[in-house]
């Protein structure tokens, strides 16, 4: 397994709001995958590399649609789509960071992290999903996801081996 540079690598975590963890997901439970993301996101902390909170937003804001975490220093992405390239400043400020690499999770699977992560294939990152630390709507959406799309854009680890990569 190759390393992942903290110099050059970015923690971008989608959707992980009070009412999208409450959905019911599978493989993981919502709860399971933010612990994870928090993992991860402590690792990058101390690695020294930036972490992206992406959020959804809605003209009506629904009840839950906060971050089920504070997310301190970390930069906040606000969404109005699926993706969180489109009409956000994500790329400017992954660019701005000098990240090549983008580390994913958050729920759910195939919609804002395959989005996301798809969109940042397209804009030239080198892309690495966390299996489990993201979750889906339905078994063979997230099995599709890990194994036939994920693969062909880039990297696909556990929370274990991206921590371990980044150490």
């Amino acid at each position: 397994m190759s390393k992942i540079d903290p110099a050059t690598s970015a923690l971008v975590l989608i959707d992980l709001q009070q009412r999208i963890v409450a959905l019911p997901t599978t493989p993981y439970r919502g709860e399971e995958v933010v612990e994870k993301a928090l993992r991860l996101r402590k690792a990058f902390h101390e690695a020294g590399a930036p972490v992206v909170i992406v959020k959804v937003s809605r003209a009506d804001n629904p009840p839950g649609s906060e971050l089920v975490f504070d997310t301190g220093e970390d930069k906040v992405v606000t969404k109005y789509t699926i993706g969180g390239f489109a009409g956000t400043d994500l790329d400017e400020f992954l660019r701005g960071a000098g990240v090549r690499t983008v580390v994913f999770g958050g729920i759910a699977t195939e919609f804002g992290v395959e989005s996301t992560l798809r969109a940042a294939s397209d804009h030239g990152y080198d892309t690495i999903a966390v299996s489990d630390a993201m979750t889906a709507l339905s078994d063979l959406s997230h099995e599709n996801a890990i194994t036939k799309i994920f693969p062909r854009l880039g990297t696909v680890l556990t929370t274990d081996e991206a921590v371990a990569a980044l150490a």
